[in-house]
């Protein structure tokens, strides 16, 4: 299995068009500090690549890795389809970019496609342009296409809608587990047993999560914010960070203290431009190595 790292910020990016905190500061003065929306890229066979999540970078990001390119026939592309991970606009609105696609193939979980379909009304927007395939991911392993040795899998992690979607009727039956609209993915490649955990957005550790931690060989896991209160101190929001559904790196609850005993290769994605990470000289990246933890770079390649 091979995977390559195509962006690694959480909303806005970095820097946000709108913002001028000092990551978005530093980043505008020091282009390598730049970094496109959280996703990933996954191999399914020597011709055909899916995205993990389609953000509003998805042009550029494919554009920055050669093996995304179209060819050799003038409108051949190895991009097969997309995974998602949630329902939020800054994961699903690449999907529109793809409209110059004869076929795209959607893996979502039901409640993600159910939203996509009947508030953003996608399938209305982008069937004039492009075929529109869905495909239901849950907790059962199924491959990413056909004859592909790669699997995927999801293990729900939260109950947050998108803004856009917060008023739906809830259609779990009273005493049944919330519907799962964000999910953590499981990929694993049937041939080498290799797994990788892809976990963007994280509210809550569960015994679920923490199984699927336990099997893993390589964790990219929600690094939005580094502590609790950086939502409050940045002066941009009222909230903490798990008020706003993303568990901080550090602290007695943080997530690096639960990562550091793992077995695994563990990296940090979908960083908000108010993380003190984006500056590569900031002093927590040094903590984090001290605890076997590191920054996911854009570009990086991992191979399982």
């Amino acid at each position: 299995m091979l995977l390559t790292v195509l962006g690694t910020a959480a909303g806005g990016g970095v820097p946000q068009w709108n913002c001028a905190c000092p990551g978005c500061t530093g980043a505008r003065a020091h282009p390598d500090r730049r970094r496109r929306h959280a996703s990933l890229a996954v191999r399914a066979d020597d011709d055909h690549w899916y995205l993990i999540n389609a953000t509003p970078d998805i042009a550029d990001q494919i554009e920055h890795v050669p093996a995304l390119h179209p060819g050799p026939a003038a409108r051949r592309t190895p991009v097969a389809g997309v995974v998602l991970t949630d329902a939020e606009l800054d994961h699903t609105l690449g999907l529109a970019r793809l409209r110059e696609a004869d076929r795209i193939e959607v893996l979502a979980t039901a409640p993600v496609r159910t939203a996509l379909r009947e508030r953003l009304h996608l399938d209305d927007v982008l069937t004039p342009y492009a075929q529109l395939a869905w495909r239901e991911v849950g907790g059962t392993p199924v491959p990413l296409r056909e004859g592909s040795a790669i699997e995927v899998s999801a293990v729900p992690v939260s109950a947050k809608r998108p803004r856009y979607a917060a008023d739906r009727p809830h259609r779990s039956p009273p005493g049944a587990a919330p519907e799962p609209w964000v999910v953590a993915l499981r990929l694993r490649d049937r041939r080498t047993g290799g797994t990788a955990l892809y976990a963007p957005a994280l509210a809550a550790w569960s015994d679920a999560l923490q199984e699927a931690l336990a099997d893993a060989d390589v964790v990219l896991l929600d690094g939005t914010f580094w502590d609790d209160a950086e939502p409050q101190r940045s002066g941009f929001a009222t909230r903490t960070a798990t008020g706003m559904g993303h568990l901080p790196i550090d602290g007695p609850d943080g997530t690096a203290r639960r990562l550091a005993p793992l077995s695994a290769r563990c990296l940090y994605t979908h960083l908000n431009n108010t993380n003190p990470l984006v500056d590569p000289a900031a002093p927590q990246h040094q903590e984090l190595a001290a605890r076997g933890l590191a920054v996911a770079a854009e570009g990086m390649e991992i191979a399982l």
